[in-house]
């Protein structure tokens, strides 16, 4: 791909190896424990923000960090002119603890 196929740098930095990332993160135990009270409720899901982390710092995210509870925060400056509003993207680094998270093998399906 070319550079002007991007929307931004940081599009740019994980595009080449996207799948060999996701494939790591689903590999991580994130499964939820219902009998514990903290955040994170598993080691999994610490070792999967630690990992996100650390990549989101390699693509050049400086100020990426890992809070007491297990939230990671990281600040990308916007491309749009002008006085833009921030945006928050939030997601669940855990899995339900109605299914298995150990020992998960993604099927991938290429066209």
């Amino acid at each position: 791909m070319t550079a002007g196929r991007y929307t931004s740098p940081l599009a740019e930095a994980v595009a080449p190896d996207l799948l060999d990332r996701f494939l790591r993160y689903v590999r991580v135990d994130t499964q939820s424990s219902r009998e514990r009270t903290q955040s994170p409720s598993t080691p999994g899901q610490l070792e999967l923000a630690r990992m996100l982390v650390d990549e989101l710092r390699g693509a050049g995210l400086d100020d990426a960090e890992l809070d007491e509870n297990g939230y990671v925060m990281a600040t990308l400056d916007g491309v749009a002119p002008g006085d833009a509003p921030v945006i928050g993207l939030l997601a669940h680094m855990d899995t339900s603890p109605d299914a298995p998270g150990a020992g998960v093998e993604p099927i991938v399906h290429r066209e």
